[in-house]
Parts: C-alpha cells; sequence; structure tokens
C-alpha cells in the first residue's frame, strides 16, 4: 500500500526550530518528486517546498525561502523539513507529498498523486 506518514510537528516559540519527516511506503521512491505543502485555518492548501527526484534541485515558497530546507535520503525513503526561525505565520497543518510534477506543476497540487496525513506545526509568539 503506497502511504506517507509525516512526523515531527508540534508546539514551539517563535523563532525555534522542528524538523519535520515523511516516510514513504513507496516503489522506486528516488523516481518520485517530493513537496511540503501547508493548510492554515480557513485557508487553501499553499506550496511550502520541492526537491527533483532527478538532480534533487529544490524549490521554496518566497515566505519560508532562507528559513526552511528540504531535502531527502533515498536509502530510507525519506524526505524531511528542516523549518528554522519559525513564525506564528508558519501555524498550520503541514502535508507531505510525491508525484512525478513537471516545472509548471512542482509548485502546486495537481503536480503530486500521493498525500500524507498532516501533522500540526504550531508557533507561539
Amino acid at each position: 500500500q503506497v502511504q506517507l506518514v509525516e512526523s515531527g510537528g508540534g508546539l514551539v516559540q517563535a523563532g525555534g526550530s522542528l524538523r519535520l519527516s515523511c516516510a514513504a511506503s513507496l516503489e522506486s521512491f528516488s523516481n518520485y518528486g517530493l513537496g511540503w505543502f501547508r493548510q492554515a485555518p480557513g485557508k487553501e492548501r499553499e506550496f511550502v517546498a520541492a526537491i527533483r527526484w532527478t538532480n534533487s534541485m529544490t524549490f521554496y515558497s518566497d515566505s519560508v525561502k532562507s528559513r526552511f530546507t528540504i531535502s531527502r535520503d533515498n536509502a530510507k525513503n525519506t524526505v524531511f523539513l528542516q523549518m528554522n526561525n519559525l513564525k506564528s505565520e508558519d501555524t498550520a497543518v503541514y502535508y507531505c507529498a510525491a508525484g512525478r510534477p513537471i516545472s509548471s506543476t512542482i509548485r502546486t497540487t495537481l503536480g503530486y498523486s500521493i498525500w500524507g496525513q498532516g501533522t500540526q506545526v504550531t508557533v507561539s509568539s
């Protein structure tokens, strides 16, 4: 069964750090592009970061660039999101996603066909 399971969320003070993990039960994990999205209450799901499967090129939203880092460990079928200098506006449910996005879809939900259940990140100010 294809599955993505996120972990590492929690409550942190503004300025703190968290590291999210997403373990994937996928055949040929290295052939998937991986992304992190988030959804705050009353808002649409938005792109956070992505990493290609071809050359591990990374992409970030402007709001998290220089604070968040996405990485992958193909040997462990896991993708990570290191989040530093967290702000209250980072509070959301964070979702891991896998797919084969192209350049025009890598920053959108359309590029991903497999989703995790989400993990809550709450940043207190």
